[in-house]
């Protein structure tokens, strides 16, 4: 006999992660009989309210939630986003972009970069960005949505994600949360209360005398992991020794400098500095190791870099690179910050909530909590934090900087097996291995990995079935359609106009 269904469902923390869970779960299955979500934050825990530019993967979130696309940008106040723009990683005065979507086109059967590294060899000289809609369409500060009905044109292979102000998604998510069905309690945390028998997680108690009680307990509760760490105990596993960054300072500014559809991100001496453009101000930040680097050297170094004016006093993170050993445990599932960190320097952190979400609903448990959910559950999570860490290690072990005690660390370090093994591959013969459907593809590996100068020895032998000059003719061509339609494509802000995406010009330069 089937055990009884969830009926009390109790989201400790709001922000970002507990209004995406709340929303979702609301959505998804608010209508089951006798289902009570109830969300409980305090106005006095500030939230880290960093974490403003996503991968394209939020667009499938937003659309499951029914949100309008046009809608969403004007409340959230936030632009476009065509990828990634990495600025003296590999060396002072280079750089590149990672960017969404593909490059170039397949051909005779292999991918298209065994053509580009041919190309190389024969003296072509254009960069793997050339071949990229998203990322020249980036930096000529243009955008215009995918056409998957012009299958031939190199917009049928655009991507495209979001970058908005954190606080105004929490507070959009939340209104639809609570039309929605869900209870929001005012209050702050003061005691935890267990079940004496299976150690599960029983009520909250809060400073007011509010007890509030559920079966199933969302930790969402920030890098405080309230349930799953205070409470019941789940060990957290130290990454810092591939990621040694473990502070950062957040400020935003007023509007200046250029408008592009990317987050940029600049190598500092010792981390790098974060630039999030959305339509009334930037968001700015410095990741950098406390090993290596002063906290007011690091401060210094942030605000002489800004485009505008600061709008605000900085904020000050202390972190761990890591997860919880387990992020499901008994009665509580960790979401955001409460299950671990990695640094938003590829913006995965909006990603692993939502992913986090989707695995909790694909395995969404009864009152028995059985063994065999919770396990894949806590796999399948684990699995994404180490993917996600071997990208992001991969930015640091790649380079040629050698002008700080900082960068000679990272250059040295031992990757993780994943990533090894993903470098050697490609450091042989320029492919690209895709594990397990994992978050990042192909090309994201493959952009990083030129981007950051890995240098294949060969490729593969079916690119020699094109002679010299159809290689560069067809590399020519590629370059050519590629910058045409760029040329024709609306800028951001014109874009932003006519989908009446644009926010309330009065509200422009507020945080």
């Amino acid at each position: 006999m089937s055990a009884a269904p969830i009926r009390k469902i109790v989201i400790v923390g709001g922000g970002t992660a507990g209004w995406m869970a709340a929303a979702a779960l609301s959505r998804i299955i608010g209508e089951l009989p006798d289902l009570s979500i109830t969300l409980v934050e305090s106005e006095a825990i500030g939230t880290v309210g960093v974490g403003e530019a996503t991968i394209p993967q939020i667009i499938g979130f937003n659309r499951l939630l029914g949100i309008d696309e046009n809608e969403f940008v004007r409340e959230t106040h936030a632009t476009y986003k065509l990828g990634i723009e990495f600025v003296d990683w590999l060396r002072l005065g280079h750089s590149y972009v990672h960017p969404f979507g593909t490059y170039g086109l397949d051909m005779l059967g292999i991918e298209f970069q065994h053509f580009w590294l041919r190309g190389v060899g024969l003296g072509e000289a254009a960069p793997l960005d050339a071949y990229s809609i998203s990322a020249m369409a980036g930096k000529a500060g243009r955008m215009e949505r995918p056409r998957p009905d012009q299958p031939n044109s190199p917009l049928s292979k655009l991507s495209y994600a979001f970058q908005f102000d954190a606080a105004r998604y929490a507070r959009f998510l939340r209104r639809r949360a609570e039309a929605q069905g869900v209870v929001r309690v005012e209050g702050r945390v003061v005691d935890v209360e267990r079940n004496g028998e299976n150690g599960h997680v029983a009520a909250v108690l809060l400073e007011n005398g509010k007890r509030l009680a559920g079966e199933l307990f969302l930790d969402c509760s920030g890098f405080r992991s309230l349930l799953l760490g205070q409470t019941l105990g789940v060990g957290f596993t130290d990454w810092s020794k591939w990621l040694p960054c473990d502070r950062a300072i957040a400020v935003p500014c007023t509007l200046g400098g250029d408008h592009e559809p990317l987050t940029r991100s600049t190598a500092r001496p010792a981390g790098w500095q974060w630039r999030i453009p959305l339509q009334h101000r930037i968001g700015n930040g410095h990741v950098y190791s406390s090993s290596h680097m002063e906290e007011q050297e690091a401060l210094d170094l942030l605000l002489a870099n800004l485009d505008g004016e600061p709008l605000a006093e900085p904020n000050r993170l202390r972190f761990l690179a890591g997860h919880r050993e387990k992020l499901w445990e008994k009665n509580v599932v960790a979401l955001g910050l409460a299950g671990g960190f990695l640094e938003p320097l590829e913006s995965t952190a909006i990603h692993l909530v939502q992913s986090g979400i989707a695995r909790l609903m694909a395995l969404f448990p009864t009152n028995a909590f059985a063994d065999a959910e919770r396990d894949r559950f806590n796999r399948e999570s684990v699995r994404d934090y180490v993917d996600i860490r071997d990208f992001l290690v991969l930015h640091y072990k790649a380079t040629e900087r050698d002008d700080s005690e900082f960068w000679r660390y990272c250059r040295t370090l031992e990757p993780p097996a994943g990533l090894a093994d993903k470098l050697a591959m490609f450091e042989s013969s320029g492919r690209v291995i895709r594990e397990h459907n994992e978050l990042f593809t192909e090309t994201s590996w493959l952009s990083v990995m030129a981007g950051q100068g890995v240098k294949p020895q060969g490729f593969h032998p079916v690119a020699l079935l094109l002679d010299d000059e159809e290689t560069r003719r067809r590399l020519g061509h590629i370059r050519q359609v590629v910058a045409d339609t760029v040329s024709r494509m609306p800028t951001q802000d014109q874009f932003l106009e006519r989908n009446g995406s644009r926010m309330d010009r009065s509200e422009r330069a507020v945080a």
